[in-house]
């Protein structure tokens, strides 16, 4: 029975109709959503949601991310109607935990079922009773003797490994937005929700539990995009969705609430900001006001370029002895450098060195490297001669390395990654597909990011190489003239 194709007289009939109305709520989420909540369709739907209806229901999909623009009701469906419909519909749910960012933004979703179970009359005959309760975890929760189910807001403040009720562990958990601009910033703060995601939210599952998270792409790293890597490659069993306002084919996705272009440049009108509006309403990660690397400029390759001229191989070293918790690292960038229709072509390598090195460490850290990417033959190290760093050098040239220092000239580190940028936009440095990543997230967010000392030694490499591979053009055109 499509319910589309139903007249309000035909559906109304079905919701007089006590037994059919159930029959059909048990067996569609769409039909539970149009039957009690009916009172928030004020547009004509769109084809996607009659998708996210179909996500919901279909119980082979461990993980589930939501990508949707702001307004298109994704919360109203995921974290209203879809926690009771678990219950109440053929899933049979009895434990769903709603996870926010903070205890405060989680409660509110409970709030908002609470309010629908004590205001929506034909909900409550049929779903009711309830009674809200404080668990032993600090978590608030609805309880539904009816149906033996529970649902509980919890936030990244509290553990909720070990949750249970009765002898039921989470078997539905949605996750709404527990990440903001401020904790995607640096590297620690998304770090930070990607462990408490694997190390509380997914244990305190089952083998039938289901995740789904629902928000925006605030950053390259973030949560929602580690995700989506995850499934992409196999590494995470799931589905993944992304709808902005307006598609690829540039086709608006709800035309019942927006019907042209001048209903989109009227809400564009109403953001009145650009940033906001491509990150809300496109889904377009927008690089902040300041960057000095953007992602989409990043080139990669996958086979070293053999068809090209080899120069040499040399690594860029930013020194950091200090072991402190609180202290920088020791950075080493490498790269092979080409010449290709006499302009320098720079393939950083995989895997470089970020670690904390006291200063033998560093000394035959730095000798190994050196031997093993000259497969033997000592390769070119460039050390930053700044403070105690020229004792490096000297150490290093005592045994036999060719290292050298290089002199910042006054220049600070944006200065200098600043230097780099024409030739990592025009594609003239590539990087690795996989073993930069680390590096990447460093350029791209430099200066928010707590560290910055593989950029700082990416910086080295690359202008230490501009100036090598400038004086062997220079030689190579002096000798064909």
């Amino acid at each position: 029975m499509d319910i589309n194709k139903l007249s309000r007289k035909e559906i109304n009939n079905i919701i007089n109709n006590k037994s059919l109305r159930v029959g059909l709520c048990k067996n569609s989420h769409k039909w539970f959503f149009n039957i009690y909540f009916g009172h928030y369709i004020t547009h004509e739907t769109a084809d996607f949601h009659h998708k996210m209806f179909l996500l919901t229901e279909n119980e082979d999909i461990p993980v589930l991310g939501i990508v949707a623009f702001r307004g298109c009701a994704k919360s109203t469906i995921f974290t209203m109607s879809f926690p009771m419909w678990s219950i109440i519909g053929k899933q049979n749910k009895k434990f769903i935990v709603l996870l926010g960012e903070t205890q405060r933004q989680a409660r509110q979703h409970l709030i908002n079922i609470r309010k629908e179970l004590e205001c929506n009359e034909l909900l409550r005959s049929d779903l009711g009773p309830f009674k809200e309760i404080e668990d032993e975890w600090g978590s608030y929760s609805l309880v539904i003797p009816k149906y033996n189910a529970r649902i509980t807001a919890a936030s990244m403040e509290q553990t909720i490994r070990g949750m249970r009720h009765n002898q039921y562990r989470p078997d539905l958990i949605i996750c709404d937005d527990i990440e903001n601009l401020n904790n995607v910033r640096t590297k620690e703060g998304r770090d930070k929700v990607y462990n408490w995601i694997t190390g509380e939210v997914i244990p305190a599952g089952d083998l039938s539990t289901r995740i789904i998270f629902i928000g925006n792409l605030l950053h390259e790293d973030s949560l929602l995009m580690r995700i989506k890597d995850k499934i992409k490659n196999d590494e995470l069993d799931g589905k993944f969705y992304e709808i902005p306002l307006i598609d690829e084919n540039n086709k608006i996705t709800w035309s019942g609430k927006y019907p042209d272009m001048k209903s989109i440049e009227k809400e564009k009108k109403k953001i009145g900001n650009k940033i906001a509006w491509e990150r809300e309403y496109m889904l377009r990660i927008v690089s902040d006001f300041g960057k000095v690397v953007h992602l989409d400029w990043i080139h990669y390759y996958e086979n070293f370029p053999s068809h090209k001229d080899f120069l040499f191989t040399i690594t860029g070293i930013d020194l950091a002895i200090s072991q402190n918790v609180s202290a920088d690292y020791t950075a080493m960038v490498s790269a092979n450098v080409y010449i290709e229709n006499n302009e320098l072509l720079i393939c950083i390598l995989p895997n470089p060195i970020n670690e904390k090195l006291s200063f033998p460490e560093t000394v035959e850290r730095s000798k190994l490297l050196s031997k093993s990417l000259g497969s033997g033959y000592p390769t070119e190290l460039v050390i930053e001669s700044v403070g105690y760093q020229p004792a490096l050098i000297q150490e290093l040239q005592d045994k036999g390395f060719p290292a050298e220092g290089f002199p910042v000239k006054g220049q600070d580190k944006r200065a200098r990654l600043a230097l780099t940028t024409h030739m990592i936009k025009s594609g003239r440095i590539l990087f690795p597909k996989n073993g930069a990543e680390q590096l990447i997230q460093q350029l791209v967010g430099f200066g928010v990011e707590k560290h910055d000392d593989l950029a700082d030694a990416f910086a080295i490499v690359v202008l230490q190489s501009l100036k090598k591979g400038d004086e062997y053009l220079y030689e190579l055109i002096a000798f064909l003239a």
